[in-house]
This record gives structure tokens, C-alpha cells and sequence, in this order.
């Protein structure tokens, strides 16, 4: 048994985090979280207009995480591990990404409010890579609305994402480099990984495992 009750994976579109999520709730026999996406209406606007569509998919973004989360507290949580695909507070990498100075004064007074109310989590994963690696990935998986993805953006998120979890602190934190670790589709890159989580730490820590040259 992990020493973990709540587990999120994060990391940027493509990188991955679904499918660790659902490995690990396997892995675990835990409960599964999973962003719902696709639902909100926004969504293939934005990624062809982001400034014009940039204000109403953030909002529906953030309401749909909130009352998830509120949802899921609900019910009994410590019987068996929670594993989710998204942290709660992520949403301002996009807020601060995207919207204009006005509309963040305004998302900024109503996500102080709603995060006061979300529990944060016993471990975050962070998954990163290349930016050209997840233009292969987003590809691969073949969703839609994602295929037109500007790549300026998608380089300009992955930054955004380092530089919020280089300042994280509410949470233990697991940053894993994925480049040349292939957990969905190798059985042993997976249990790597799963053995960085089986010991209980404070703080960060990174793993970078090259399994591809061995």
C-alpha cells in the first residue's frame, strides 16, 4: 500500500497524465479522477481564437474543476487511494497564460474563494518533456480539437508549467522527466516509476531515468 491517500498526475496536454492516472488507480485498486474535458463548449474556439474565447473557457474550466472536487469530498475518501489527472490550482498557469489584465483581476477574486475549499494533495507527479514531444504525443492520441494546436502556444504552456511547479510547495512534489521513459507501453519504465512513490518524502524530488540506452 502506497503512503499516499491522494494522488494527482499533472503535467501539460499530451504529456501523459491520463494515462499514468488510470495505470496507477490499477496498480492500487484505487478510486479514479479524471478531468472531464471534452464537455466544455469552448474549448475548439479557443484553440482557434484563444483571445476571443480565452475568458469563458477558463471560467468553465474552473467551475467544472471546482464542482468536481466538491463532488468527490463528498464521499468517503481515505478506504483506498484517490488518483486524479489535474491539480485544482493548476488553472492560473492558463488564467495568467491567456487572459487579458482585466479578466484576471475578475478570475483571480473568484479563484481565491473557490481554492480555499479544495483539499490539496498528499503527492503531485509532475510529468514534463520536450515540447516536441508532445506535439508527437498530441498527435498520436488524435483528439480533434487538438490537432491545430499552435506550437508558439504549446511552448509557451510548457514553460508555464515549469515555472509553476518550480515554485510548488503546497504538496510533496514528483517531477518526472518523460523524454525517454515510455510507462503506457514498457511494463518495466512503469515500475520504475512506481518505486519513486512506494517511500514517503517531503519536499521535491526528480527522476530521470534514460531507459532507452540501457
Amino acid at each position: 500500500m502506497l503512503p499516499w491517500s491522494y494522488i494527482v498526475v499533472e503535467g501539460v496536454i499530451g504529456v501523459g497524465k491520463t494515462s499514468l492516472t488510470k495505470l496507477l488507480t490499477t496498480r492500487t485498486s484505487g478510486r479514479l479522477n479524471l478531468e472531464v474535458v471534452e464537455e466544455n463548449p469552448f474549448l475548439g474556439s479557443f484553440y482557434q481564437d484563444r483571445s476571443s474565447y480565452a475568458f469563458q473557457t477558463q471560467i468553465f474550466f474552473l467551475l467544472s474543476r471546482y464542482r468536481q472536487q466538491q463532488n468527490l469530498f463528498q464521499q468517503e475518501l481515505f478506504t483506498e487511494t484517490l488518483v486524479s489527472d489535474y491539480l485544482f490550482a493548476k488553472d492560473k498557469i492558463f488564467a495568467n497564460l491567456n487572459l487579458s489584465d482585466d479578466e484576471l483581476v475578475l478570475y483571480n477574486q473568484l479563484a481565491v474563494i473557490l481554492e480555499q475549499r479544495v483539499r490539496p494533495p498528499d503527492l503531485v507527479i509532475y510529468l514534463q518533456a520536450r515540447t516536441e514531444m508532445l506535439l508527437q504525443r498530441i498527435h498520436w492520441r488524435g483528439r480533434a480539437f487538438e490537432q491545430d494546436m499552435d506550437p508558439d502556444y504549446l511552448e509557451a504552456l510548457n514553460d508555464a508549467y515549469s515555472y509553476f511547479f518550480h515554485h510548488y510547495k503546497d504538496s510533496p512534489l514528483l517531477v518526472v522527466n518523460t523524454d525517454k521513459l515510455d510507462f503506457v507501453n514498457v511494463p518495466g519504465d512503469f515500475e520504475l516509476l512506481f518505486e519513486q512513490l512506494t517511500e514517503h518524502f517531503a519536499g521535491t524530488r526528480y527522476f530521470a531515468p534514460d531507459t532507452r540506452s540501457s
